[in-house]
């Protein structure tokens, strides 16, 4: 039985949106459309590992879904931004620009390389990289030259900077892009969360070099793990699948490799899986942004907290729901009856600059990264569907 609280009037609504549940969860899968027979014919193929006819068909579909002119197959998102950095020349001892609130596998990413992440701080309304703040952090130290834009108060290169979509809220991403090719500094888009949301009529992860999305278990559409990355440039797209194909020469039966590879393509079966659920996005995305309609409508009654929306310029997938609320002690009392009560709610991930491996890392101003932090909570954000 639940117990009363403080915040029981939104509890209990959150529950008539979820009915006939005990346990409400942040976000759980829907396999509602051809997901078994896809995953069985793949299995009948014989061909479950990374080479397969769903491998192909998923890129095809990437490619029609987000506008790109390619789509690279990967086993997970992390390690779509990681090939994605890469393939455009992000080296050991570089820096890239991200932001401060993100989740932690896109500072991972950068790390992997022996690169450093420099953390700025994000927009308020949008939750993803300040466009004002990218400015003005380029502006007070950066300095373009013949190598590229260099941080002059760490004398490193500048090599890529990595905007985030976070909840599936598009970031400013024009305005970045902008200041980016100003700068002479390689834009690859942290899409991982964004899949099914546009910025200006153009998809998340298109407007950069190179973009790379996740599906994750818990997102919007799944195959378990399964990453790509998109771009419209052929030889990037060239290198990564190669790069992550271990780096394997083409030959009929001879094992020759010419870069050090990575065994990141997405198996056969899990491609199976993303076909069947990607052939469902938009109908998945029109539901999700149902219930954030009907949210909104709720929240816009309640005082002392505030329910995230899309800016004008955007159409979000609302992956998650967020509120803000009053301060922390007012998010950690929600999270606590929530919680309790059976509806699964998580605040904001920690900065990337307060945990430990990457406390010695630039950050700029991150005031905002900080208010969001003690404030925010997810709500579940599940596709519904009629029992």
């Amino acid at each position: 039985m639940g117990q009363t609280s403080k915040y029981s009037h939104i509890i209990d609504f959150i529950k008539t949106l979820f009915p006939g549940q005990d346990f409400i969860p942040l976000h759980e899968p829907r396999f509602i459309g051809n997901e078994k027979k896809y995953v069985a014919d793949a299995i009948d193929s014989t061909f479950v590992s990374s080479v397969g006819a769903y491998v192909n068909r998923f890129e095809e579909m990437m490619q029609d879904l987000t506008g790109a002119k390619y789509a690279v197959a990967t086993v997970n998102g992390t390690a779509a931004l990681h090939m994605a950095l890469l393939v455009a020349g992000v080296k050991r001892g570089d820096e890239v620009l991200s932001q401060d609130l993100t989740f932690i596998a896109t500072a991972n990413a950068i790390s992997y390389i022996g690169a450093h992440p420099v953390f700025l701080d994000i927009d308020r309304r949008t939750l993803g990289l300040s466009a004002d703040k990218l400015e003005a952090f380029l502006q007070e130290y950066g300095q373009k030259r013949d190598e590229g834009t260099v941080n002059t108060s760490t004398g490193n290169r500048i090599a890529a900077c990595v905007p985030m979509h976070t909840y599936g809220f598009p970031c400013e991403i024009e305005r970045i892009a902008a200041i980016c090719r100003e700068w002479n500094i390689p834009l690859i888009e942290d899409a991982a969360e964004s899949l099914g949301s546009y910025y200006k009529g153009k998809h998340t992860g298109t407007s950069g070099l190179m973009g790379a999305f996740s599906f994750n278990g818990n997102k919007t559409v799944t195959c378990g793990g399964g990453g790509a990355i998109v771009t419209d440039n052929k030889e990037l797209a060239k290198l990564a699948k190669h790069l992550t194909t271990q780096a394997k020469v083409p030959h009929a039966w001879e094992f020759n490799h010419d870069h050090i590879g990575y065994n990141y393509r997405m198996p056969n079966l899990n491609a199976a899986l993303a076909c069947a659920q990607l052939e469902q996005l938009h109908a998945f995305v029109e539901n999700k942004r149902g219930l954030a309609e009907t949210y909104k409508r709720f929240f816009s009654e309640v005082e002392n907290l505030t329910y995230c929306e899309e800016g004008p310029d955007a159409k979000a997938n609302y992956w998650l729901n967020a509120l803000l609320l009053d301060s922390k002690e007012e998010r950690d009392t929600f999270l606590t009856e929530a919680n309790s009560n059976g509806v699964m709610s998580r605040p904001a991930w920690t900065l990337m600059h307060k945990l430990p491996m990457f406390q010695n890392c630039q950050h700029h101003d991150v005031s905002v990264s900080e208010w969001v932090e003690e404030r925010l909570v997810n709500i579940p954000s599940s596709v519904r569907v009629k029992p």
